[in-house]
């Protein structure tokens, strides 16, 4: 049984990591946010410790370091995506394994610092990248790896989320520490493209404003036209009042049904980190470079065959 912390017990995405700790047999030790809202440890680890002070949690935690028998083994990271550079370090030089959500870091930069950290303390870093986990997702590159295809596949990505206004107070609505809606609800699909399609060769920006952007990415395998929206208005005419998330990828036309099988693919992420199968500092380099160069990117006029075919709502 490993023993873990968990840095952010109190965001969205943190049951998911509770739930994946418990069913693979481990134990929550210490939990930490600066909110307290945080009952669902009732229902998932209600013996474990919890700090709304951050001093107290790593005084706490480092003391359980002394113990052979107390030892935190990782450190779960859950926090805002400006926080996971100093977070992950502390959890790194507090001894332990480090498990973060997406994004790891914004830039490579910040990743080389990590590397640095790992060589000076010995420990590593696990990213989530969790579509890399799903079954549809893993059929799709199969495919791509055992065809024999000349031309390059066309792939049209369509994700949109909708969030009400309470995204844009918080801190997700601030690009400074959510280094805006690309990077944080585009992120793991541009590191499943490059799962499936292989390296990236061109990366054009042709829209972006703080609740949606658009683009081409054109990879060793496919071309993809790609947009995420935030925006409840961006939702199809066929889903409007019935579903508030649409999720959508076409290979060669053909849509790619994934709409379900997300709910334990954190769990299934925690069993092949524990068996040493986990994502680490360089897979995660490929997509933190696609965010970091759309976020530096100025718009600019899409080629006929590039435009995503939502662009033109946008773009009058």
């Amino acid at each position: 049984m490993k023993k873990f912390a968990l840095i952010g017990a109190a965001g969205y995405i943190a049951p998911r990591h509770m739930k994946a700790i418990i069913e693979t047999n481990n134990e929550l030790s210490v939990a930490y946010d600066i909110n307290d809202s945080v009952g669902i440890i009732d229902s998932i680890s209600p013996q474990s410790e919890f700090f709304t002070e951050f001093e107290r949690f790593s005084d706490y935690s480092y003391r359980l370091q002394r113990n052979a028998e107390t030892r935190l083994d990782y450190v779960s990271i859950c926090t805002p995506n400006y926080l996971h550079l100093s977070h992950i370090t502390a959890g790194l030089r507090l001894g332990c394994d480090v498990i973060c959500e997406k994004p790891l870091v914004p830039t490579s930069e910040q990743l080389d610092e990590l590397a640095l950290v790992e060589k000076e303390t010995g420990k590593k870093v696990y990213n989530i990248l969790q579509l890399r986990h799903h079954q549809a997702i893993l059929d799709l590159k199969e495919k791509v790896n055992n065809a024999n295809k000349a031309e390059k596949y066309d792939v049209e990505l369509t994700y949109i989320t909708s969030r009400g206004k309470w995204y844009m107070e918080s801190w997700k609505g601030d690009p400074r520490k959510s280094f805006g809606v690309a990077t944080n609800i585009g992120v793991h699909f541009f590191d499943m493209l490059h799962f499936i399609f292989g390296k990236l060769e061109k990366n054009h920006l042709h829209y972006a404003d703080e609740q949606k952007a658009a683009g081409y990415l054109e990879y060793e395998n496919a071309r993809v036209r790609w947009f995420l929206s935030i925006d409840a208005n961006d939702l199809p005419e066929s889903v409007k009042g019935k579903q508030t998330t649409y999720r959508s990828i076409t290979v060669d036309n053909d849509e790619i049904e994934f709409s379900k099988g997300f709910t334990d693919l954190h769990t299934i992420s925690y069993k092949e980190i524990l068996a040493g199968r986990g994502y680490g500092l360089e897979d995660a380099r490929h997509c933190i470079e696609t965010v970091n160069t759309i976020r530096d990117s100025q718009p600019t006029t899409a080629a006929a065959n590039e435009a995503h075919p939502f662009l033109s709502q946008l773009i009058k």
